[in-house]
């Protein structure tokens, strides 16, 4: 098995452009069952390798005319779950690839944005997933 550290891990988020994201929200929440807030939802799963560790996934519709997926021209941008941030963004830039900002810490997590070869913008996420157990309640979450 192939060492993880400083790789992809995991979905983190998906993201995308809509027309009316309030709309979006209450149609999932309606129709599928989605438990939604102003940002969208968050889906809660647990760890294959510690099933008692609670991990997230974030779903979120962003307003039509965001700017927050530029460089990129796409309607959606996937966020992934990475191990290791630091090193992998050190491993990406001596490959050549676009890195669209610095890494930003927040209390649940590291982020930075990347572009794919066709230009689609990636966000990396190095979780602190701990922060959304401590913030949100039971039943406050999709599973």
């Amino acid at each position: 098995m192939a060492d993880k550290k400083g790789r992809v891990t995991g979905i983190g988020g998906i993201f995308f452009k809509s027309k009316n994201p309030k709309e979006q929200r209450n149609w999932y929440s309606q129709h599928l069952g989605l438990v939604t807030n102003d940002h969208g939802s968050l889906f809660e799963f647990r760890d294959a390798k510690d099933p008692d560790k609670k991990s997230y996934l974030q779903w979120s519709p962003f307003e039509e005319d965001t700017k927050y997926f530029e460089p990129s021209q796409r309607e959606f941008m996937i966020n992934y779950r990475v191990e290791n941030m630091v090193e992998l963004i050190n491993q990406l830039k001596a490959d050549g690839v676009t890195v669209c900002d610095e890494i930003e810490e927040f209390e649940y997590g590291k982020f930075v944005h990347i572009l794919d070869p066709e230009g689609n913008k990636i966000e990396l996420w190095e979780p602190v997933d701990q922060s959304f157990t401590d913030t949100h309640a039971e039943g406050d979450t999709t599973k």
